[in-house]
């Protein structure tokens, strides 16, 4: 674990991660870890999307969301959920980015499904793509969420948090 914490550590120190622990606040403890990574901060004029903001150079431009792990004891919580939120909500409403890229092993359905759930957005699988968990060579589904798409992403990540009514019922 302290290597683990030294690596992310020094990824922040050179501005290319932002690593967090996930604290529950039910118990008070520590239940896992999770990144703001592949930090890219885009410089200069650019042709942006209109009404899109251009790079700022001091916050990312994009960014994915990875290194994501829970104690079993908190998985099927919501805490993820939550953890996500407040990682969308640092990405897209305080550092304005454009895109938020997520990534999961094939395999994984359960990760896939939480991902889905969120209104990612699956931009297709590359194949051979990184050494797995289990010593494999594993496929890899790449997600992302836009910027234009991060309100609806909120309102229904909201809505699962029971913080805010889905508009369909609230109509």
């Amino acid at each position: 674990m302290a290597s683990y914490v030294e690596a992310a550590l020094a990824e922040q120190a050179e501005g290319r991660t932002m690593p967090f622990a996930i604290r529950w606040l039910h118990t008070d403890r520590v239940v896992g870890a999770t990144r703001l990574m592949n930090l890219e901060y885009w410089q200069g004029p650019m042709p942006w999307p209109p009404g899109a903001k251009g790079a700022v150079g001091e916050v990312p431009s994009v960014a994915d969301i990875g290194y994501t792990w829970l104690a079993a004891s908190a998985q099927g919580t919501g805490v993820n959920r939550e953890s996500k939120y407040l990682l969308l909500s640092l990405a897209f409403e305080t550092w304005q980015v454009h895109r938020i890229t997520l990534k999961a092993d094939v395999r994984n359905t359960r990760s896939r499904a939480a991902i889905e759930a969120l209104g990612a957005h699956l931009d297709g699988v590359r194949r051979a793509d990184s050494r797995g968990a289990d010593d494999t060579v594993r496929d890899t589904a790449y997600y992302s969420i836009l910027s234009p798409e991060w309100p609806a992403v909120r309102e229904r990540l909201l809505a699962r948090l029971g913080l805010l009514e889905p508009a369909s019922e609230a109509a």
